[in-house]
């Protein structure tokens, strides 16, 4: 029995990680989607939802009801099983990066000899991270990628023009901002040496600026532009485009699979932002932080955690002021944006990035 336990236990403590990490996600996308329709209710001079709750906390939870509850409609000339399988495929493509994302420091205080039946022997180290992949920035971009397909899916297989059209514009989109995100990913790389997350944080750690915004700032705004577009956010929301298209690629879509749609672009921000803090803003690490408390510690890990979750509300909170202030481009703007402008700027950063990073390692 005692063997089973010790085998098993590495698998059950990676399932709890998985859940809680999940769950926490979760619980943030659906009060990302609270603030936004407050904090846009106050810029617009409106109250915004305040029924539900005190102040409205609790309208997510009548939002999933009213979703649960709502009738499924499913076109008839539509093709079913990729119709019901794109807004699965959007999900779990938005959902998958998290897994390689360090949620904070490792815990190296706690002395795991106290848990029963010799669980806790050689147990030296608790990291507040699923799974760490020495490739991880390739990981998160390939399956970044891969998520348009459900739009593209969905757009097709509803068998309605408003929907093609709007799964067509996504694709060009993303292909055409896809390369200026990875080519604002490289300079961060080169400075770091590494594609793992983890590695990329403690080069910014032992790095003079201490955060990689500021060498490579214009990295930093390429990616961020670059993640608006990629996240189908304003004022890059053409697959959606509401005044244009009805709704775009989801307009055949109702209940739950419409709402699994809706939760896959909310959890694309907030992975996107989880990026955006990892590579320029440096995770989770927090300058002075270890002059304060004991590297390895609980209180410093809790620290490091909480400022990790406040950097990536910022990049939400800036999500919903973009929203709230800037129009939509037309279509030939994006494209001419993409390919003309942010393109050649985000390889003219790698080209600068390359010299100097060859300079100061001769």
């Amino acid at each position: 029995m005692e063997a089973v336990l010790k085998t098993a236990f590495p698998f059950m403590v990676i399932t709890a990680g998985v859940l809680i990490g999940f769950q926490m996600v979760l619980m943030i996308v659906a009060y990302t989607v609270l603030a936004e329709r407050k904090v846009l209710g106050w810029m617009q001079g409106r109250i915004g939802p305040n029924r539900v709750g005190p102040w409205g906390v609790l309208q997510p939870f009548a939002d999933l009801l009213k979703f649960i509850f709502k009738e499924d409609i499913t076109p008839d000339k539509s093709t079913k099983f990729v119709y019901f399988l794109a807004p699965l495929v959007a999900l779990t493509c938005a959902l998958l990066p998290i897994v390689v994302y360090p949620f904070g420091p490792e815990i190296t205080s706690v002395d795991w000899s106290f848990l029963p039946m010799g669980l806790g022997e050689g147990v030296k180290a608790l990291p507040l991270t699923i799974a760490r992949i020495d490739v991880g920035v390739l990981f998160v971009l390939g399956i970044t990628s891969v998520g348009v397909y459900g739009i593209m899916l969905a757009g097709w297989s509803s068998n309605s023009k408003y929907s093609l059209m709007g799964g067509l514009r996504s694709s060009a989109q993303m292909i055409s901002y896809e390369l200026s995100m990875g080519a604002s990913v490289i300079g961060v790389v080169l400075l770091a040496g590494t594609l793992d997350l983890g590695g990329i944080i403690r080069a910014q750690q032992q790095s003079t600026f201490r955060w990689f915004i500021i060498p490579q700032f214009i990295g930093f705004i390429v990616f961020l532009i670059s993640a608006f577009a990629e996240t189908n956010r304003t004022p890059f929301d053409l697959p959606e485009a509401e005044t244009e298209l009805v709704a775009g690629f989801h307009t055949e879509y109702s209940a739950l699979k419409f709402a699994l749609f809706f939760m896959a672009e909310y959890v694309n921000m907030f992975t996107v932002s989880m990026m955006c803090t990892v590579l320029f803003l440096g995770g989770w690490y927090v300058p002075g932080l270890s002059h304060i408390f004991e590297v390895g510690s609980i209180p410093y890990a809790v620290v490091s955690h909480f400022a990790f979750i406040g950097k990536i509300c910022a990049f939400l909170f800036l999500y919903i002021w973009i929203r709230g202030t800037l129009p939509r481009f037309r279509f030939d703007q994006l494209m001419n944006f993409g390919w003309k402008f942010l393109l050649p700027v985000a390889l003219a950063n790698v080209i600068v990035t390359i010299i100097v990073v060859f300079f100061l390692n001769r």
